[in-house]
């Protein structure tokens, strides 16, 4: 079962809290555990491709059930390998800081993306997401 929508737009409340307490503007996607879309935002002034490079992250973390760390180390040990994965996804995977698995126990529900920010304020965002109260 996916993150409701009700959770989905909370983990993209708390994310952009975070970045607002930052200083930085973010877009926020959160994907269900197929690495579809269920919750997309723009914070105002974040820049126009930041929506595609979070959807971006968080499906392949979604689909790939790695962190968006993870994942990259997978692109810069198997760089073949990763190519030939990545054409099969719906979109082009984006590895690195930003994207993490939202899960309910060891159950992944799906993940969340950030970007607009440096890699570890995009990771600092998503995690604020995850840990929202």
């Amino acid at each position: 079962m996916p993150c409701s929508q009700t959770d989905a737009e909370a983990v993209v409340a708390a994310a952009h809290a975070k970045a607002r307490e930052l200083g930085i503007e973010v877009t926020v996607a959160v994907v269900d555990e197929g690495g579809l879309l269920q919750v997309l935002s723009r914070m105002d002034g974040a820049p126009p491709i930041s929506a595609q490079i979070a959807e971006a992250k968080a499906v392949g973390a979604a689909l790939w059930h790695r962190e968006g760390d993870s994942l990259a180390q997978v692109q810069q040990q198997r760089p073949a390998f990763f190519t030939q994965v990545d054409r099969l996804a719906r979109l082009p995977i984006m590895p690195g800081e930003g994207s993490l698995l939202i899960r309910r126990g060891d159950k992944i529900l799906g993940a969340v993306g950030v970007s607009g920010g440096a890699p570890a304020q995009d990771r600092e965002c998503a995690q604020a997401g995850l840990d929202r109260p």
